[in-house]
Order: structure tokens, then sequence, then C-alpha cells
């Protein structure tokens, strides 16, 4: 295109042209910002980003490096939550109160599907219709429908442990109750095992077994007999298979902190195994010893002693693992009722962790001013959370998604590491203030807006021009066809 076709291009348009142009520009670059910044909003990942993870998850060569990251995502899996509450006696009450779920549907899904597992009547009971019953009752999503089908399985069969313990779990509006109906399935339980009721092979009756003396552990340990809990809690432990069903040691290290037993919670607490209580229940015994003379003036000017250093390096540790849990410690955030599952390492483990522990924190002088002062200096060590970690793996960037699962809508959910806003969503925003401004140039002033475009066009053409000379003449044919 010459100049004098470019001077009779201008000639002919009218001003109504450049706000046409603009404006619909304009609309659809807002139409591109609304979208990206709603999925980044709703799901942390704005649309152009799943649109290249899905091209690096097609291309081999691109997916190859991040392989290692791909299997920590599909890895995370929620955890069961080994102090979990009693339905009828603390969350519906909570519910009653506050008229707000307490729960999620996933999070009492998978509590459902876990009671069908561990309450599974063997093959012998096939022919029982309490069976039927009691598989409907895991099954069902109203907690009075789910009353219902216990009480007539106890109609029909009065030694059915599994009832009662639904009726412990939902029915009962007091621990006291809790702990007659759970003692109640224990003997049942109990005696049908001696009856051989149940096959030896198949496991059922010990599984039964462990889960009701835990879930007595944790009633007994509510209603103050701390030592009584203790008891339950030492004797589970010395069997391997319990800690299949349920982390039976975070009970323990709850119920021997509430004794002030500090020596015997660093021997229980496993040296192979990581999560938010047993990394802040070591750093809090750690602490202890120094926490009540610990000054930050003072150790600014002389600097850490060894105690002092040994309990702000347990503190980053246990920061570094969970990143969520001091702002609740500190009450610097709302803690709400724990989830019956969480995600390791989530906004949800430090809800569950700060809920039985924060007494424990402040019950030991000063541990929350050593909190105060040392946990922010762990981010100082984690420039790049997601890529690499200082003493554990990377954080996991999906347990925000997990966490907004299994913690209920009126919780504010803590994000770490802050998410920036990605540049595709501030290049839309820029590109509509942009096209916006230019409707209004071309609205007001159509003459301003006119030599505008012509003196951009022509700058454009004279680019191709010394491109057509610098590229090879068959570059140049083909761009021409």
């Amino acid at each position: 295109m010459d100049m004098e076709t470019l001077d009779v291009f201008f000639s002919n348009t009218t001003p109504q042209f450049y706000v046409i142009l603009t404006g619909t520009s304009t609309v659809i670059s807002g139409i591109v910002l609304f979208i990206e910044w709603l999925a980044f909003i709703y799901y942390g990942v704005s649309v152009s980003e799943r649109i290249f993870a899905i091209v690096c998850s097609v291309l081999p060569t691109i997916n190859s490096g991040d392989e290692q990251k791909t299997t920590q995502l599909t890895d995370l899996k929620p955890v069961r939550n080994p102090l979990v509450l009693f339905r009828g006696a603390e969350y519906n009450r909570f519910q009653w109160v506050m008229d707000k779920e307490p729960l999620t549907f996933f999070d009492m899904n998978l509590s459902a599907q876990e009671h069908q597992v561990i309450f599974a009547c063997d093959e012998q009971e096939d022919n029982d219709s309490t069976k039927a019953l009691m598989s409907m009752a895991w099954r069902a999503t109203d907690p009075l429908e789910r009353i219902s089908y216990a009480r007539k399985a106890i109609e029909a069969n009065e030694n059915l442990p599994a009832a009662w313990v639904l009726l412990a779990e939902e029915e009962a509006t007091t621990i006291t109750e809790v702990e007659s109906n759970l003692r109640e399935a224990l003997s049942k339980t109990m005696e049908m095992g001696h009856k051989g009721s149940y096959s030896k092979s198949n496991g059922y009756s010990e599984v039964m077994v462990s889960y009701i003396k835990v879930r007595l552990a944790q009633c007994v340990r509510k209603l103050g007999r701390v030592k009584e809990a203790i008891k339950i809690y030492r004797e589970l432990l010395r069997d391997p298979k319990v800690s299949k069903i349920c982390n039976v040691t975070e009970g323990l290290i709850e119920a021997s902190l509430e004794q002030q037993s500090y020596l015997e919670v660093q021997q229980i607490i496993p040296q192979n195994e990581k999560s938010a209580t047993y990394l802040y229940s070591s750093a809090l015994c750690i602490a202890k010893g120094v926490s009540d003379k610990f000054c930050p003036e003072n150790a600014s000017k002389r600097g850490l002693n060894t105690a002092e250093l040994a309990a702000v390096e347990a503190i980053h540790l246990a920061v570094e693992y969970n990143p969520h849990v001091p702002k609740y410690l500190l009450e610097q955030k709302n803690i709400i009722l724990p989830p019956e599952h969480y995600a390791s390492r989530g906004d949800s483990e430090a809800v569950m962790y700060a809920f039985h522990h924060l007494q424990h924190w402040k019950r030991v002088p000063g541990a929350l001013n050593l909190l105060s002062c040392t946990w922010e200096g762990t981010f100082r060590l984690l420039p790049f959370p997601l890529e690499q970690g200082h003493h554990h793996e990377p954080y996991p960037a999906s347990t925000t998604n997990l966490d907004k699962e299994i913690l209920p809508a009126h919780h504010t959910i803590s994000i770490y590491p802050r998410q920036e806003v990605p540049f595709f969503i501030v290049f839309s925003g820029i590109l509509c203030f942009s096209f916006m401004t230019l409707t209004v140039i071309a609205y007001h002033f159509p003459n301003v807006m006119t030599q505008y475009a012509k003196a951009v066009t022509t700058i454009f053409l004279s680019i191709l021009d010394k491109l057509q000379a610098i590229l090879p003449s068959q570059v140049v044919d083909f761009i021409q066809q």
C-alpha cells in the first residue's frame, strides 16, 4: 500500500468508523478482563494459565520438567481429622446458635465413605436386614434420616454397634450422652467378638473396637478425665494396626499437653512423620525453656543464645511446614470449628491445630510473644516457596483449592503464598483502558484521531518496507501470498 492509497483511505473514513472500532475493541477486551478476573477470584488460576497448563500437559517436551510438580499435586488428598468433633453434641449446637453450616457436603461425604468402610458387615450378615438399614443410614445426607434408620436398625437388632455409634455421633446432644452410647457400642462389639459374629480374618471387629475406643478417649478427654483418655490412647498405640485407622498419636499429644507433660510429648512425637501438630507441639516444648525470659530488644543487642536459637529454629521449621497457623495462634484470624478432614499444610489443618492447641500455647508464659517476634522471619528464607523449600518439600500449590472444598463458606480462607495478579489480567486491563481512552478521543476529537491513525499506519508501513529490504525474497513472497 503506497502513500496515495493511504491518503484516499483516510480521507474516505468517517469519525463514526473510529468510534465503532475503538468501542468494539473496548467491549471485547473488557469481556476478556472480566472472565480472567472471575476465574482468578474463584479458582485461583486465570483462564490463560489454565490453557497454558493444558498445553504443557499435552506437549511431553514441556511437561517433562514439571513431572515432579504434577505428581505432588495429584498426590494431595484430604486427611481425616484425628480430633474430629461430635456432630450432634458440638457441630449441631454451633449451627443452632449461629445459623451457619459448620461442615461442607464434600467433608461430610468423605466421612460417610469412611464410616461405610469401618462398619461394613461381613459375609455372615448378608441376609440381615439391619445391614441395608445401616447402609442407607451412612449414605443419607439428612441427619434426621440417618438417625431414623439407626433407630430402626436397633429395633430390629439391639446388638448392632454401628447403630449405637451413629446415635453417639449424630443424635446425642451432650458429651455425657455420647459417652453412654459409645460404651454401649463397645460392649456390643466385644460381645459379638466373643460370640464369633465377626470373622477374625477380615479384621472388621478389630477396626470397630479401635474406632470406638478412639472416640471414647476423645469423649472422656472433653469431660475432663484426661488420665483416662491418656490410658486409652496408650493402649491403642500398642497395636500397630490402629495407626492405619486413625492418628492416635495426635490425640495423645493433646491430652499430654493438657497435663503439661512436655518431656513426654517430645518423646511421643514421631521423628520421621510431619504434621502441624507434631512440629508446632515440638516448637512449643522447646520454646518453653526460654519463652518466659525472652526479650526481643535484648536478643537483638546480645544475639541469641543456644537455647533461644533452638527455639527459633523449631518455630521456623513449623512455620515453613504450615504458614497459616501463627495468625490463628496470635488471634489475628478468627478460629472456626475444625472440619472433619483437612489438607496437609493447608488452612484447614491450621484451623484444626489452633482450635485444640491455642490453650496450650497460652498456658506457657511468653510462648506467643516468642512466636509473634520470630515467625515472619521464616519467609526470608523462602523467596519462592512453591518452587523450593528450605527444610521441607515445596509448598503444594493446589492446597488452597482443596481447602475451598473442605472449609465452610463463612470462613475466609488463608492463602499462601500471596497470589500475584497474573500478567495476562494486567495486560487485558491496560488494553481495555487504552481502547476506552481512544474511544473517548475519537468521539470528541475526530480530526486528532484521524491524524493519529494515519501516523501510526505510516510508521507501520515504513517498518514493513525495511523488513522487505532485509528479509530474503522467498520470505517476502510467502508473506505477500
